[in-house]
């Protein structure tokens, strides 16, 4: 059309359900309510509000001889977790980017029950906004920041 601005994205996603016949039109994933992971999801918030207060522990994922060779300390962390196999199973990630159902300490946290042992941690479940932080943090690709 002529004279007519450029659409938006939501009005073309609008445009396009409405032609389709599919009603209500869904946010994308990248679109507010879009059920995309959180951006704010980084590592350091993993690390500061998740492993260091829950996993780093005595005689848990810190110090030496950590439980099942994790070490979830700061400086080591990181490179223990992604893309490493699990001690458990090696057929699974620790931690597979982008995949929370293919990474066994997401399992482990929600103690799915393909895993070997007790949910973790062991001091407690973790909080319901510490586990979707983990999660997210995953679905974003894991990235280090």
């Amino acid at each position: 059309m002529r004279g007519a601005g450029p659409l938006t994205r939501a009005a073309l996603a609008a445009a396009v359900a409405a032609a389709a016949g599919c009603g209500d039109p869904k946010p994308l994933p990248f679109e507010p309510g879009g059920g995309g992971p959180d951006p704010n999801a980084r590592f350091s918030r993993v690390q500061g509000e998740v492993f260091s207060v829950s996993c780093t522990l005595a005689g848990c994922h810190a110090g030496p001889g950590p439980a099942a060779g994790l070490d979830l300390e700061p400086a080591s962390s990181y490179a223990a977790i992604v893309r490493v196999p699990s001690a458990q199973r090696a057929d699974l990630a620790r931690i597979e980017p982008y995949q929370p159902d293919r990474s066994y300490l997401i399992k482990k946290v929600r103690g799915d029950a393909d895993v070997t042992g007790s949910a973790m941690p062991l001091t407690g479940a973790l909080s319901a906004e510490q586990r979707t932080l983990l999660v997210d943090w995953v679905r974003r690709g894991a990235p280090l920041d």
